[in-house]
């Protein structure tokens, strides 16, 4: 929380800190008056420039609090003045600066920024395998850690409609939830009941385990002996939220970093030893920031790092305090960026109010936004988040007071089990599982073959987008209205040297934000239905598609040669031979000549050929798909 401050405190750190002559010290004194001054008369526009130096002064000190003061004085003034370009930078520095002060006051002002903050990034998708691997850090597979896609999960159990009858899960969302959250206080024996269920409904189970009378009650004994063997016994895969969100102060565990890492080893330790059937997650919360890392027992005792991320409008329920901007995406970047390089992650518990109840206010658009975000472009903008638990609970009367549940709202439920059916999503634990396509997050300039799925992550300071609109070379190819605001681009729009454009308006049909890539699409070539890959991609020229020779060739078991002094190929196969020249629009076929419409080519120091003309006659058949751009060949 921000530090608040009397001015005569500020004046007092003024004087204290304040370094060389006695006339600057003056100086600076006498900027602060007038900066108040101009505060008091209901005129912060003229303490602007004031502050901004005052900000510079104590930064190129090193006085860190009083340059933490003045910046985030002047994140409150753009803010309020609706310049969030600038209330962002100086909302920033103003963290920065307490940071650096060793203090955490900046946190709430920092949130600020990124709720403030435009964000124009699109992620497109990809089906190359070497590429979803990558993409997803699948080198070193966790235990029950998934190569690529997203586990279901669900906490039902205050769902009258389901509760903890699992097999439920297809009926009512469509579709089967891979895994199940159960809750069990210290000295409750292991929830088999709910283990039971899980193994009926082919799923997992995750079990928030909550040493609910502190850790010293955490031992080694016959208590989380016989509670280990029981979850080995359950024949299905636990993933062990051990003591979660001991970062939070409302928590019993939280408090002792060093005594919490001890207890998690423990139980850790009896886990291998007890139930290989186990996956220790080590989740703390999202909130307070900068305060997780301290507990983290090391990789040698984790399996998966989890997280608790709420979305709400305001916070924790209160609207007397402004309604945020923020969505989860950016609440994951302190754990994802700190531990996803070696751990496969996963929000333990999250979920997106649709209505507070303190006003009774509905924000199912609010919901439905985020909602998106959650599902659709999360596991896209974090590949490594390999699963989601839904906590599908109304906290009315509660700190949060929110509405999180899916099935309370008809406009949200819809929206999840639209989302959820996507193949991305998983519906059983399996080792090693994949999905047949990823994302990449566009950086410039993108090449695509057949047809690309584009998902823009699009944030705004006024929160909600009436429409993103997709440019190709200027003209308007698609426009969408509807979180993720998606299209689909086949390659057949996309001429060489091409740029996308993509446009964002905010509810009053302003455009507020634009991102401009170099967008191309390659040539698809199809040898008996099976892709080829070639080191040079194919090229139209003249309205004929040029492949490299040797390739080519080979694939249709010709023996190639090449003779470098007249720039000339030839290829034999069988009762065939084929001679083309680099440059020459005449070529033969057993003798017989024969004019191209484009002649072979060097691109790269590769030699390019015509492609119908070379499968013709060595005698294959040709198709071409011009939509997608793909030739498709057919050998005898």
């Amino acid at each position: 929380m921000k530090k608040k401050w009397t001015v005569g405190l500020t004046a007092c750190l003024l004087f204290t800190t304040i370094q060389g002559s006695a006339s600057a010290a003056d100086r600076f004194w006498i900027m602060e008056q007038q900066a108040q001054q101009a505060v008091d008369a209901g005129d912060k526009a003229s303490a602007v420039p004031y502050w901004k130096d005052l900000t510079d002064h104590y930064a190129s000190l090193e006085s860190w609090t009083n340059a933490a003061l003045y910046a985030g004085d002047l994140g409150v003034y753009y803010d309020e003045t609706k310049d969030y370009e600038q209330a962002v930078q100086y909302y920033t520095l103003e963290n920065e600066y307490w940071l650096k002060e060793g203090k955490d006051w900046g946190a709430a002002d920092s949130a600020r920024a990124e709720q403030l903050r435009t964000v124009v990034e699109v992620y497109a998708s990809t089906s190359n395998p070497s590429d979803i691997r990558s993409l997803a850090g699948s080198t070193n597979l966790a235990k029950f850690e998934p190569e690529s896609g997203v586990y279901l999960g669900l906490y039902s159990e205050r769902d009258p409609g389901m509760t903890n009858y699992f097999t439920k899960s297809k009926e009512i969302y469509g579709k089967d939830h891979a895994l199940y959250l159960a809750y069990c206080p210290w000295g409750v024996s292991f929830p088999m009941t709910h283990a039971q269920r899980a193994k009926e409904a082919g799923a997992g189970l995750q079990v928030g385990w909550e040493p609910s009378f502190g850790l010293d009650a955490v031992k080694d004994d016959d208590y989380v002996r016989e509670w280990a063997r029981a979850a080995k016994a359950s024949g299905i895969p636990i993933f062990l939220r051990y003591a979660c969100e001991m970062n939070g102060s409302w928590t019993k565990w939280n408090g002792d970093p060093a005594k919490y890492i001890e207890k998690f080893r423990l139980i850790s330790n009896i886990m291998k030893e007890e139930a290989p059937n186990v996956a220790m997650v080590w989740s703390p919360a999202d909130v307070p920031k900068y305060s997780m890392s301290a507990y983290y027992p090391g990789d040698a005792y984790v399996d998966w790092v989890g997280l608790s991320l709420y979305t709400e409008p305001y916070e924790n329920g209160d609207p007397t305090k402004p309604e945020v901007g923020g969505t989860p995406l950016e609440r994951l970047d302190e754990l994802y960026s700190l531990y996803a390089d070696r751990k496969p992650v996963m929000l333990s518990e999250t979920g997106v109010s649709h209505l507070t109840h303190q006003d009774n206010h509905d924000f199912t658009n609010y919901a439905l936004l985020n909602l998106s975000r959650l599902y659709e472009m999360m596991p896209k903008k974090y590949p490594r988040l390999k699963a989601i638990t839904y906590f599908n609970v109304d906290l009315n009367g509660t700190e949060s007071n929110n509405d999180y549940t899916l099935r309370d709202n008809t406009q949200v439920f819809a929206a999840y089990k639209r989302m959820i059916s996507e193949p991305y999503f998983l519906s059983s634990i399996q080792q090693g599982a994949s999905v047949p396509v990823g994302y990449k997050k566009i950086e410039g300039s993108y090449s695509f073959q057949k047809q690309v799925h584009l998902v823009p992550n699009v944030k705004i300071p006024t929160v909600y987008i009436s429409k993103v609109e997709y440019l190709l070379n200027g003209q308007i190819i698609d426009t969408n209205s509807q979180p993720p605001y998606d299209t689909n681009i086949q390659a057949s729009l996309v001429p060489e040297g091409s740029v996308l454009t993509v446009n964002v308006y905010d509810q009053a049909g302003a455009k507020v934000s634009s991102q401009s890539f170099s967008f191309s699409s390659q040539i698809t070539v199809n040898m008996n239905r099976s892709e080829m890959s070639f080191d040079q991609p194919p090229l139209i020229r003249n309205g004929s598609t040029l492949v490299p020779l040797r390739a080519i060739f080979e694939m249709m078991g010709a023996q190639v040669s090449w003779d470098e002094a007249t720039q000339t190929v030839t290829a034999d196969k069988g009762n065939t031979v084929i001679t083309l020249t680099l440059g020459n629009q005449v070529a033969t076929v057993n003798g017989e000549s024969i004019t191209l419409n484009q002649p072979a080519i060097q691109v790269n120091n590769r030699t390019l050929v015509p492609l119908r003309f070379v499968s013709v006659a060595l005698g294959a058949t040709v198709g071409w798909d011009n939509g997608t751009q793909t030739v498709s060949i057919q050998t005898p």
